[in-house]
């Protein structure tokens, strides 16, 4: 069956969410807030939630905190960019996510304030007032608007729906897809009514889960022909990681991945196009100075960026 023909399967066989209506004029205001020259990065953050049962008990989720994805909107909103963040709903958000550890430990008894009783310990102070006051900043001045999800079919809907409204900034719209996306899923007509009983007589659950539709084709072909996209590929065996890159690049004909390992994925990645492999690992100076490694790739995702804006402009 052809990949779009499975897209609509997928999308008629899930219904979206009942929000989407909301998310869209939500996304649609957010671009007509933006000056005609602005750049927006769409950011995609966080794991997505598949389930087992229709009133969801049981699931199988993807790993991610959403650091990666919340600290490049950080950067990308410092570099001028206009941010939409598509993130896992509870994962880590941009400036807030600085704080690890309860929110309850932020906080101290006041001495005989009976209007503040309590007030941030003077350790936190800073970090505190910091990402707070960056985050109204971006958001008051519309340059950074954050959408939830939890499920991969709230995911997917709002990946298309916001796509599709970001055309009209045409190559403006640069896509940093950052989220784990899970790989399979159970259409609804398969998923059990109720909670899966562990007491029916078996000594094993069976899961029989579908291939999700390959996304990104859609994107490049049809919802966002003219934007820049980057897509992440997450591997643990370091003898696979590029080859796999490079097939995902051969595939879907976007501009970039960025490879990583799992286990040194905060110092090393790699950035793949259809020509090059580069390198990038932080320097021990820049791990005793606390550097983020997502400081350089968005970097050089704006660089990519740039470059492909300039082809547009000079295409006849």
């Amino acid at each position: 069956m052809p990949e779009m023909d499975k897209s609509n399967d997928f999308f008629e066989e899930n219904p979206c969410p009942n929000s989407l209506g909301d998310v869209s004029s939500l996304i649609e205001d957010f671009i007509n807030l933006q000056s005609n020259s602005q750049n927006i990065a769409f950011v995609t953050s966080g794991g997505t939630l598949v389930p087992l049962e229709q009133n969801t008990v049981r699931f199988i989720d993807n790993f991610s905190a959403g650091n990666r994805g919340a600290a490049s909107a950080e950067y990308f909103c410092k570099s001028g960019y206009s941010v939409i963040f598509l993130y896992r709903n509870y994962s880590l958000m941009p400036f807030t996510r600085r704080y690890e550890g309860p929110w309850t430990n932020l906080f101290e008894r006041s001495n005989g304030s009976q209007e503040k009783p309590w007030i941030v310990k003077q350790e936190f102070q800073s970090t505190v007032f910091n990402a707070l006051n960056e985050l109204d900043t971006y958001t008051k001045h519309h340059r950074l608007i954050m959408i939830p999800y939890t499920t991969l079919t709230e995911y997917l809907w709002y990946l298309k729906a916001i796509a599709e409204r970001l055309q009209i900034i045409a190559s403006r719209a640069l896509f940093y897809l950052a989220a784990a996306v899970s790989d399979f899923h159970i259409p609804p007509k398969e998923l059990s009514e109720h909670k899966i009983q562990s007491g029916s007589g078996s000594n094993k659950l069976e899961v029989k889960m579908h291939p999700v539709p390959k996304f990104l084709r859609f994107l490049v072909d049809t919802w966002a022909p003219e934007a820049s996209i980057i897509s992440f590929k997450l591997e643990t065996d370091p003898s696979i990681l590029i080859d796999k890159a490079r097939v995902a690049l051969q595939r879907y004909n976007h501009q970039l991945v960025i490879a990583n390992l799992l286990s040194t994925r905060k110092r090393s990645v790699a950035f793949v196009t259809s020509k090059t492999v580069e390198w990038l690992h932080l320097s021990d100076d820049d791990i005793v100075k606390k550097v983020e490694i997502e400081q350089y790739i968005v970097s050089r995702a704006i660089s990519l960026h740039k470059e492909r804006i300039q082809e547009f402009a000079k295409a006849p």
